[in-house]
């Protein structure tokens, strides 16, 4: 029996913003199990160091954070890449306000095993401009 032709699925790379590191080593495992390239970032000025470096098909960013919050970076990151999918995290929904507004999508830290893959699959899915999945 012929062996069917695989063809090479492309790497998708994520961007991976949070304070706390074991939040971010769990993250990043789990979206690695899934076949992502997962690079991560302990804040969001480092998060803007990477992404002036490198490419990333979606970011994902925790709101929550010392020095710039996930709204401030944000701000920043739709500025140097502008074309660059958002995900917000966060487990202060109310708290939030106009950073809602900025982020292509949002998904509350008690939903992230359930709403994390959708949300990355539809920005891989669609053509490349905003998309709303809140």
């Amino acid at each position: 029996m012929p062996i069917p032709h695989l063809e090479a699925q492309p790497q998708v790379a994520l961007l991976c913003i949070d304070d706390d590191p074991d939040v971010l080593e769990c993250e990043k495992a789990f979206l690695e199990t899934f076949g992502y390239t997962v690079t991560t970032a302990s804040s969001g000025r480092k998060g803007l160091e990477l992404a002036g470096l490198h490419s990333f098909d979606v970011v994902i960013v925790d709101y929550c954070m010392p020095e710039m919050n996930g709204g401030e970076f944000v701000i920043a990151m739709k500025q140097l890449r502008p074309r660059t999918p958002i995900i917000l995290l966060s487990g202060m929904v109310d708290a939030l306000g106009q950073a809602l507004k900025a982020v292509d999508a949002f998904v509350a830290k008690d939903r992230l095993a359930t709403q994390l893959l959708p949300a990355i699959a539809l920005f891989r899915a669609e053509p490349r401009f905003t998309v709303s999945a809140r």
